[in-house]
């Protein structure tokens, strides 16, 4: 098999981890629909024994994703939380972890309402100052959880301060990278020791797949997240497998056009009379714009906006006037998304939480897909009104 570790990326979109079937020479990975292998002899198989363990499918989009980040090592899980539990696994009781006042509200309901019930303290601080993490580092500390650009202000963390911090005191620093993905950043590079993705978005691209994944280089850290995750079975099927292995083949492609397509409708929203304040990493004057574009090749589709003057009752009425933008949650497929983070992606946080990270009730979060860039500025423009 042809190691696509060292061409360039769209080369190993496509090709990494893909191999024609040795039977018909198909050149798309079948997809192994099955539960358990044949074996010659007890204990002796073609290297598979029960599908919860390992599927070929899988195995392929592992090596797959593992080639876009760089990394020697990936497992796949049945969602992103499935992932990031995994990583929390890692620890016992009395850990603890550090991470982002502005955060997924998955991962945030799954720290406090999953995981401190099992004695592991979570400290939610600013991040985008690496030095704050220094006053919370303890003999306890075992984990950085860091998302950038976070979700949904788009705070971006200086990954490779984060890792200089993380190395000095002998702690995991894990990278949520679902905003930017493996075409716009690699955190591996910068020094983070797991990568996680929900897969869901950018990577399947085409919101039809639940799906998380985990980077990493060291062969014990892969060596005990696989023990997790097949001794507790978050695993994803071999279907959901094929359908991100077919996406990832455009990844290239679609982040091209969610990048041009964000920087117009960020141009269009900045001087709009109706919005307050913008988020998008790719303005000058955005906090550490500096840092987001040392370590991010472009600045993406994610915008968050904020209402000027706006309550509940009238973001509600705009959020839902839009005719081309779709309202749901999720983010990264081929169609525009607006969300509501305070009672959708975000609900989970408690209001004064939401409210000190920038998560206020008039904050709309745009995911920016591929269609026509004029017809989405069009549709903002009439739903503003």
């Amino acid at each position: 098999m042809t190691d696509f570790s060292k061409h360039k990326f769209g080369t190993k979109a496509i090709h990494a981890g893909a191999e024609a079937d040795p039977t018909t020479g198909a050149i798309m990975t079948p997809i192994y629909q099955t539960s358990t292998y044949v074996q010659e002899s007890p204990g002796k198989n073609k290297g598979y024994g029960y599908a919860r363990g390992k599927n070929p499918t899988r195995e392929a989009l592992q090596k797959n994703i593992a080639a876009l980040e760089n990394g020697k090592h990936c497992i796949c899980f049945a969602s992103g939380m499935g992932a990031t539990d995994a990583v929390i696994k890692l620890l016992r009781p009395g850990d603890e972890v550090i991470t982002g006042d502005d955060l997924y509200g998955g991962s945030y309901r799954m720290f406090t309402k999953i995981f401190e019930n099992y004695g592991i303290k979570f400290h939610f601080i600013n991040l985008s100052n690496a030095e704050n993490i220094s006053k919370y580092v303890n003999k306890n500390t075992k984990l950085i959880w860091a998302e950038t650009p976070t979700n949904p202000t788009m705070q971006i963390i200086d990954i490779e301060a984060c890792s200089k911090i993380a190395k000095a005191n002998n702690i995991l620093l894990a990278v949520d990278n679902t905003f930017a993905s493996p075409y716009l950043q690699n955190p591996l590079a910068l020094g983070a020791d797991i990568v996680m993705h929900s897969v869901t978005k950018y990577l399947g691209g085409h919101s039809d797949v639940v799906m998380g994944a985990l980077v990493m280089n060291d062969d014990k850290l892969h060596e005990q997240l696989y023990f997790i995750l097949n001794s507790c079975g978050a695993n994803p099927g071999p279907m959901d497998c094929f359908l991100v292995m077919r996406g990832i083949k455009t990844l290239h492609l679609r982040m091209e056009r969610h990048c041009f397509n964000g920087k117009k409708i960020a141009e269009y929203l900045k001087t709009h009379p109706k919005i307050e304040k913008i988020y998008w990493p790719g303005f000058t004057d955005h906090p550490n714009h500096a840092i987001a574009k040392k370590q991010m090749r472009d600045f993406g589709g994610m915008i968050s906006i904020v209402l000027k003057g706006a309550d509940q009752n009238k973001t509600f009425k705009i959020a839902s006037s839009f005719k081309v933008f779709s309202l749901a949650e999720s983010l990264g497929g081929v169609e525009s998304l607006i969300n509501h983070p305070a009672t959708m992606t975000h609900a989970s946080i408690p209001k004064a939480e939401r409210d000190k990270a920038g998560v206020v009730d008039n904050l709309l979060r745009l995911s920016v897909g591929v269609e026509d860039v004029e017809d989405l500025i069009e549709d903002l423009k009439q739903a503003l009104a």
